[in-house]
Formats: C-alpha cells, sequence, structure tokens
C-alpha cells in the first residue's frame, strides 16, 4: 500500500489516478501512525512552501522512520522540496532535511517568465533507478517558481536559465520537481519504476 499524504497542498485526483495506472494501491493516512502499514510513500504538493508546515514533528518522525526501514519515498513538485533542509520561501519552516541545501527562487531574464509553467527538458546526470526506461532530454511538466540546488544526489537537471535539480535520488528516496502524473509516457514510466520499488 503507498501512502499518498494529504497536508492539504494541493489537489490529490491526478497523483492518485498516476500511480494507480502505474498498478499501485493507494491510501490517504489520516495520522502519522497510520505510515506504519505502508509499503512506500508519496509526498506530492503544490504552492507555498508553509504548507508543509503541516507536517510537524510527528509526521517528520514517522517518516524518517520508515526511510530507516528502506521504505520507498517519492516527493513531487513541493513534495521535493520538502525533502531538502528548507526553502527560502518560507524561512521558518524547515524541511525534512534528506538532501542538503535549501531551495531557492527562480531568477529567469526575459522573455522566460517565473513561475516555470510547462514542458522542458530532463538532462540526466547520472544512473537513476526512478529514471531506469526514460530517455535522456525527454520533455515533462512542470509548475514552480522556488527549486532546489544540484548536488551530488541530482539524478537530472533542468534549465530555465538557472540550472536547477529536476529529480534527485538518494537509496530509496526519490524527488521530482515536476509532475510525473501530468508528463505523459515518461511520468507513467517513473511512476511504474516506483511501483516496482514498491514491490521489490
Amino acid at each position: 500500500m503507498i501512502a499518498l499524504i494529504d497536508y492539504g497542498a494541493g489537489n490529490l485526483t491526478s497523483v492518485r489516478k498516476g500511480l494507480a495506472a502505474a498498478g499501485g494501491t493507494v491510501y490517504s493516512p489520516a495520522a502519522p501512525t497510520d505510515l506504519e502499514r505502508a509499503s512506500a510513500i508519496v509526498v506530492p504538493g503544490v504552492g507555498h512552501f508553509s504548507a508543509t508546515a503541516v507536517l510537524a514533528d510527528q509526521w517528520r518522525q514517522a517518516v524518517r522512520e520508515r526511510i530507516e526501514r528502506d521504505v520507498p519515498l517519492l516527493g513531487i513538485c513541493l513534495g521535493m522540496q520538502w525533502l531538502f533542509e528548507g526553502s527560502e520561501e518560507a524561512a521558518g519552516v524547515p524541511g525534512l532535511g534528506i538532501f542538503p541545501g535549501r531551495c531557492t527562487k527562480i531568477v529567469a531574464v526575459r522573455p522566460l517568465k517565473v513561475p516555470h509553467v510547462g514542458w522542458n527538458t530532463l538532462l540526466r546526470i547520472g544512473t537513476s533507478s526512478l529514471l531506469e526506461g526514460v530517455a535522456d532530454g525527454v520533455h515533462v511538466y512542470f509548475t514552480h517558481t522556488f527549486a532546489a540546488p544540484i548536488t551530488a544526489d541530482t539524478v537530472a537537471s533542468t534549465t530555465h536559465d538557472v540550472s536547477f535539480a529536476s529529480a534527485v535520488e538518494r537509496g530509496y528516496v526519490f524527488g521530482l520537481q515536476f509532475h510525473p502524473e501530468k508528463s505523459a509516457d515518461a511520468g507513467l514510466q517513473m511512476l511504474r519504476n516506483f511501483v516496482r520499488l514498491v514491490h521489490g
């Protein structure tokens, strides 16, 4: 069972449908203790980083406990940013801190617009179990204003005047800045890869 965490940051319907299309069985935990039966966790979300403040100490502890047991975790868009130490969008709200660094606002030169909304290129960096079977240079769908830095955990980057981490991976923890559930066949392949990891 994949725990799809609902912390009030966006519509979960498309993520739920995407995971179901990839062969996953999904439930929404009502409390941190509900994560105990999760074979995987997905943290989606759109909007302001302050929304992640709802995922306070008990949620953070429960998520970390599952990570320590090698339960796969996928953060999507705002959910990926939460996996970092924090964001300048809400300086007082800590991230989970699995990945080093803080998210910063994209500063693009005209005619490029911010927020970064629409299809853009995914450039592979190294190997990735989540991106297996996904071609280098494929287009995926973004909608965001803040982005994570490129670090040793970055497995794909994207450029919108400036380059940022569009996919990160460390062990069984994954993050995608774009929306795989809205990224056609490539996105579905990533979700299939994630579900495959869940089932071993």
